[in-house]
């Protein structure tokens, strides 16, 4: 992914306000993001705990999306669960059903979708090895190459953002 400015990363975003495209808070560490092995920026808000946010790299321009995080996070050493966007398995308190209002006036009127992701949003970082999930079985092996699995956490990805934008 290209590195983004500040504004860039502001004026992308497709279901929220401006004012609250404003008042986000970028990741604490924005200055030091390893760009180069970001397939999409996702972080949650440090001053909103309760806020996440997806920058995705698209043919327009990037496009932005707010999500919010549930404010009870299930916790279970036994229980594993699955990222629908990376398919990297975690301990149960690794993944969150995170839910992003719809864009336009179906949003405003409280129409959402969900998707179950990594609560930390690192998927790039999980795909490529740079970090590792808190599972008890040990990471799950695949056949697929790295750059397989990146298509399709990008084509998961994809299907997402478009479910948020055909609102």
């Amino acid at each position: 992914m290209e590195p983004l400015s500040e504004n860039q990363i502001r004026s992308s975003f497709v279901n929220s306000t401006k004012g609250e495209a404003a008042r986000l808070r970028l990741p604490l560490d924005f200055a030091e993001l390893p760009w180069d092995d970001l397939d999409f920026l996702g972080w949650v808000d440090p001053g909103a705990p309760l806020r996440a946010h997806l920058v995705l790299p698209g043919a327009r321009g990037p496009l932005g999306i707010s999500l919010r995080v549930p404010s009870v996070n299930r916790t279970s050493v036994v229980k594993s669960s699955l990222c629908q966007i990376c398919l990297t398995g975690h301990a149960s308190s690794g993944v969150a059903l995170l839910v992003a209002p719809l864009a336009g006036a179906q949003g405003r009127q409280g129409n959402t979708v969900g998707t179950y992701i990594c609560a930390d949003l690192a998927c790039p970082l999980y795909v490529r090895g740079k970090r590792q999930p808190r599972l008890r079985a040990g990471r799950y092996e695949e056949s697929l190459t790295l750059d397989e699995r990146l298509a399709r956490m990008s084509g998961n990805l994809d299907a997402f953002a478009a479910r948020v934008t055909a609102g």
